[in-house]
């Protein structure tokens, strides 16, 4: 007489021991990668937003060596065509992880040469990350409000 059922040879399929061992896994790769995945979004999210400040700051350069001033207007930085408006987003497409703001214009005085400032401020998903925002001048200086360092 022979036995009924299967032997251990003709079983088919997985064990619930090894689909814990499956999900402990996995779990364990979304740990480590989803962190360092949202800090790689961060980090271009901030490239994004830097770049487009720099192409602001050459654009009022740009704007200063032919009216010896310069100017928090969007037609005068971009072209009377332009579409673009005083906030930017950065990116320029898609959803805005920046804004930045209308640049922030001294005119010259006696002795104290013309000046702006641009600020590049985190909104969105990026309101969360600790390298704050970031600012630029007419003299190139570069400052920022986070707390963490080497971000920008």
């Amino acid at each position: 007489m022979q036995k009924q059922g299967l032997n251990r040879a003709d079983r088919r399929g997985f064990t619930m021991i090894e689909l814990m061992i499956v999900l402990v896994v996995i779990g364990v790769l979304t740990a480590i990668a989803l962190p360092s995945y949202k800090r790689s979004v961060m980090k271009s999210n901030r490239g994004a937003a830097k770049t487009a400040l720099l192409d602001l700051a050459a654009r009022e350069e740009k704007f200063f060596s032919l009216n010896n001033t310069y100017s928090s207007a969007i037609t005068d930085l971009y072209g009377a065509a332009t579409t673009l408006t005083f906030p930017l987003n950065a990116p320029l497409s898609g959803t805005a992880q920046y804004t930045i703001a209308a640049p922030t214009v001294t005119a010259a005085t006696g002795t104290t040469p013309a000046t702006f400032s641009i600020t590049a401020t985190p909104t969105g998903s990026q309101v969360g990350d600790t390298c704050g925002s970031y600012t630029i001048n007419s003299v190139g200086q570069q400052t920022v409000s986070g707390t963490a360092t080497g971000c920008w």
